[in-house]
């Protein structure tokens, strides 16, 4: 399959025509490029609180609730248009408000028009307070015809046991948007994401957020680099790099993957890190301290 992952800036939109059209030249250009799944990034919904003007825009609350109130049409417009071109469309996240507060949620949609969704696990610094966004629903394991696919969003691509879950669930493709300000945030999801696909022997794909937008306190500045990343073993690159877009360029990074790949290398690739992952139990409970501390007289 092919898969596309934006490097997506935040735009200021008069009206609603303004964000749709965006939408859809993004999406058209992808499917026109062949495209099989496509990703956008962590908060990239944010972008829509313009649509409130300027003063609610540039409030941290109520941004996140002019986001929300308009979520539906975003999930409408998506899936319109996953259904003309044929193609799987990971959303980008956005703020939710629910029963029991606000969630940060990626909706992920089907070439036939169905829609399900992940929200993300484990809130950062920035979420908790001042954001007070908390963590959502399970991990969800979205099986559809071009595999088994994880969503981990952004923060929780540091976390090796929700990917791990995955796994178990045979996910194949584990798809990590993210939405980070600085440089060493960017590098923190980076690593996490090779670091999933080195242990878990499968296709991670990293969708960021670039550029500034300092018109709303979520998304001021963006850093980041679309890429794809795989087991850095036969079958794929010895970096583990499938494919890599400039730092802080928007647009969309290709690759052209295949899970067979993946399926051949987890059998018997030159490392088997997932099969040989329970063997880490075994060690955790016998830890040895050798002291090399200075002899004292």
């Amino acid at each position: 399959m092919k898969i596309a992952t934006a490097a997506y800036p935040i735009d200021w939109h008069d009206d609603w025509s303004s964000y749709e059209k965006k939408l859809a030249n993004w999406v058209g250009k992808a499917a026109d490029a062949g495209a099989d799944l496509l990703v956008f990034p962590e908060y990239g919904a944010m972008e829509l609180a313009s649509l409130a003007g300027a003063e609610q825009a540039g409030d941290l609350a109520q941004s996140l609730i002019a986001v929300s109130d308009l979520m539906s049409k975003v999930h409408a417009l998506h899936s319109l248009l996953a259904v003309k071109y044929g193609a799987h469309i990971l959303g980008g996240s956005g703020p939710v408000v629910t029963e029991s507060g606000i969630v940060n949620r990626a909706a992920f949609y089907s070439p036939d028009g169905q829609k399900s969704y992940q929200d993300k696990q484990i809130m950062t610094r920035f979420e908790r307070d001042p954001m007070r966004v908390s963590s959502g629903g399970p991990l969800t394991v979205f099986e559809t015809a071009i595999g088994r696919i994880g969503v981990l969003i952004c923060y929780d691509c540091e976390f090796p046991e929700l990917a791990r879950v995955l796994i178990e669930n045979d996910v194949e493709i584990l798809l990590a948007p993210s939405c980070t300000e600085a440089l060493s945030g960017y590098w923190r999801v980076r690593i996490g994401a090779m670091a999933r696909a080195l242990e878990s022997q499968c296709i991670v794909v990293h969708s960021p957020l670039v550029g500034a937008s300092t018109w709303n306190p979520v998304v001021e500045m963006n850093t980041g680099a679309a890429a794809i990343y795989g087991p850095p073993d036969m079958g794929f690159p010895d970096n583990g790099v499938i494919a890599e877009g400039a730092l802080n360029i928007p647009g969309w990074v290709y690759a052209d993957v295949s899970l067979e790949a993946v399926r051949v290398v987890r059998k018997d690739g030159r490392v088997l890190n997932v099969k040989h992952w329970e063997e880490q139990a075994a060690r955790l409970g016998n830890v040895k301290i050798a002291s090399l501390m200075p002899k004292t007289s």
